[in-house]
């Protein structure tokens, strides 16, 4: 069987390493089938994210993947073992599993690696090192991820920031895809904003930077438009979400600016997310009666509470994961089962049918027939019984009682 998963992740291994491991996408494809060639099912997946690298092969010993993959990279063997991790049949296919629900991530429960895994995948079939195997077991891997998601909590509770500040606008706004947002920066935590506010329906949005350009560059992916800080005051009054972030002395929206925005507004409600350190906007903005104001402490708040609960999701995740594990490895052990019944009885037609010929061409030659037919069962019978009588014979010398019992049972024994 061997299936083997060898890999370095966030948990063992430095950034440094982690990135002398990685597989770039202009060169993971002949990785791929270089590290396949080396199976004799011509299987390999790789995986290759920030925060981890790793394996996936069949029937292959890890200790050649583990010297494929030293000298792929030119590591120093010794360094690459200490920070590796390995494992086998059942463990493999469960901590694939756990991957890819997001039950191994630096972030627990983070949607992401499902789709990288996902890539990964595909990449492999484009490859053509996926063969019937991994093809399952990636699949039932998919299966079992969104069994995961939909029977418990692991990814319904935000635990970022960005995804907390947009959650909390989804509970505030029945229907995301009506409001108008401004956001105010164009940094990694607003770029991630806009992502979450677009997964969540949100079509008018509005991105507020110092450098227009900057603005421009990330609008273009959210069909957003892009101004300077400087025309805040015009786009203010018809936003119903704004969310801050940048990196600002001093704040960019004081109360005397959202007050007229709201009088323009006719005092409908607007929501407040500031998520900047320090703040973006002035803490009396919350004293306005239209304004609700929430700061990166009340999202750190949430957020935290959030970790608690997919902790506990965690927990009926794992034992999905471990029993669909075990199941998949059934499978994996009866095709084994199936392959070695049909290769025993393979080879025992292969006697008959040579034994059986031989007859036919005696008795063609004038043999006795009666003869013939003794000599055909006397030979066909001790050819079928010489490999349970070995080892019914070595088991016995060897005071083996439990190989001894085991043989008695198969060989139909235990019953006289």
């Amino acid at each position: 069987m061997s299936l083997v998963a060898i890999g370095v992740n966030h948990k063992t291994a430095s950034v440094d390493l982690r990135e002398k491991v990685a597989f770039s996408p202009d060169v993971i494809h002949e990785a791929m089938k270089s590290l396949a060639q080396r199976t004799p099912t011509g299987e390999a997946v790789i995986l290759s994210t920030c925060n981890r690298t790793e394996l996936y092969c069949n029937r292959i010993q890890a200790d050649a993947v583990l010297a494929w993959l030293e000298s792929f990279h030119g590591i120093d063997a010794e360094i690459l073992r200490q920070h590796t991790y390995t494992l086998q049949d059942v463990d493999a296919i469960n901590h694939l599993m756990r991957v890819s629900a997001g039950l191994d991530s630096l972030v627990l429960g983070e949607p992401q690696i499902l789709g990288q895994v996902k890539q990964s995948f595909t990449k492999a079939k484009e490859a053509g090192t996926v063969g019937a195997t991994l093809d399952r077991l990636f699949q039932n891997t998919f299966s079992v991820a969104k069994r995961i998601r939909t029977e418990t909590e692991i990814g319904s509770a935000a635990v970022s920031v960005a995804f907390a500040a947009v959650s909390m606008a989804k509970h505030i706004f029945a229907d995301m895809h009506k409001t108008n947002v401004l956001l105010i920066g164009a940094g990694e935590t607003i770029e991630l904003v806009a992502r979450h506010l677009k997964d969540s329906g949100v079509e008018e949005m509005v991105v507020a930077n110092r450098t227009l350009e900057r603005a421009k560059g990330m609008c273009e992916e959210f069909n957003a438009k892009a101004v300077t800080l400087e025309s805040i005051p015009d786009h203010l009054p018809h936003a119903d979400i704004v969310i801050s972030s940048t990196a600002s002395p001093l704040p960019i929206l004081g109360k005397g600016l959202v007050e007229r925005a709201l009088k323009q507004r006719r005092h409908q409600p607007m929501l407040l997310v500031d998520i900047a350190v320090p703040r973006d906007i002035e803490s009396e903005v919350g004293e306005l009666d239209d304004a609700f104001l929430y700061t990166v402490d009340d999202l750190h708040s949430i957020i935290e509470q959030n970790i608690e609960s997919r902790k506990q999701a965690a927990e009926e995740a794992e034992i999905i994961a471990n029993q669909e594990a075990v199941q998949f490895i059934e499978w994996l052990r009866s095709l084994d089962n199936v392959d070695s019944i049909r290769a025993y009885r393979t080879q025992s037609l292969a006697v008959k049918d040579e034994l059986v010929e031989k007859a036919l061409n005696k008795i063609a030659q004038g043999g006795d027939n009666e003869q013939v037919l003794l000599e055909l069962a006397n030979k066909l019978t001790n050819r079928l019984i010489h490999a349970p009588t070995q080892a019914l014979t070595k088991a016995s010398r060897q005071g083996d009682m439990s190989t001894l019992e085991t043989l008695k049972s198969v060989l139909g024994l235990d019953k006289h």
